[in-house]
C-alpha cells in the first residue's frame, strides 16, 4: 500500500510541477509580449498584466509539493539536527500534521474564495471568472497534501543534507 501511494504521489508532484513550469513559461512568453506590444508597437495590452499575476499565483502554489516532498518547505533543521533519533520521527509526525493543518485551511478558504469570486470577472477579462484564479489556492493544497503524506512516508531531507 506504501508503494503504490508512493508511485501516486511520484507522479501528482510531477504533473504539479509540470503544470508550476508551464505556468512560468506562460508568464515570461506573457511579459515579453506585453514588452513587445507596450514599448515597441505603442499599443499596450491590458489583459496581459492580469494573466501574468494569476499565472504565477498558479505556479507558486503547483510548485509548493515539489518543496514539501523534498522536506524544504516546513523545516527545523535546528531542532531535528540535536534531536536523538526516536525523537526525530516524532519530530516528522508533528511537522506534517502542522503542515496538512495549515493546508486545510488553504483548501477550505481557497475554495470559499473561488467559489465566492465566480461572481466577479478578471480586470481587462471581462469574460473570465475569479474563479479561475482563486482555484489555484484548493488545487495546489491538495497536490501539497500528497506531498506532505509522501515526505512522512519516505523522508528525504535534501536541504537539511545540504546545509552541513
Amino acid at each position: 500500500m506504501k508503494h503504490v501511494f508512493l508511485k501516486f504521489e511520484r507522479l501528482s508532484t510531477a504533473l504539479a510541477m509540470g503544470m508550476a513550469c508551464a505556468m512560468l513559461a506562460i508568464s515570461v512568453s506573457l511579459g515579453l509580449y506585453q514588452i513587445i506590444t507596450r514599448f515597441i508597437i505603442e499599443e499596450p495590452a491590458e489583459w496581459t498584466e492580469v494573466l501574468i499575476r494569476f499565472s504565477l499565483i498558479w505556479m507558486v502554489f503547483l510548485g509548493i509539493p515539489a518543496a514539501f516532498r523534498q522536506g524544504a518547505m516546513v523545516s527545523v533543521d535546528v531542532l531535528y539536527r540535536w534531536s536523538p533519533r526516536r525523537f526525530q520521527r516524532l519530530l516528522d509526525y508533528v511537522v506534517c500534521i502542522a503542515a496538512l493543518l495549515l493546508i486545510g485551511v488553504i483548501v477550505w478558504w481557497g475554495w470559499d474564495y473561488a467559489q465566492r469570486g465566480s461572481v466577479q470577472s478578471m480586470i481587462g477579462l471581462e469574460n473570465v471568472s475569479m474563479f479561475w484564479a482563486y482555484l489555484a489556492l484548493p488545487v495546489g493544497g491538495v497536490f501539497s497534501a500528497v506531498g506532505v503524506l509522501g515526505n512522512l512516508l519516505d523522508p528525504q531531507r535534501h536541504e537539511l543534507e545540504s546545509a552541513q
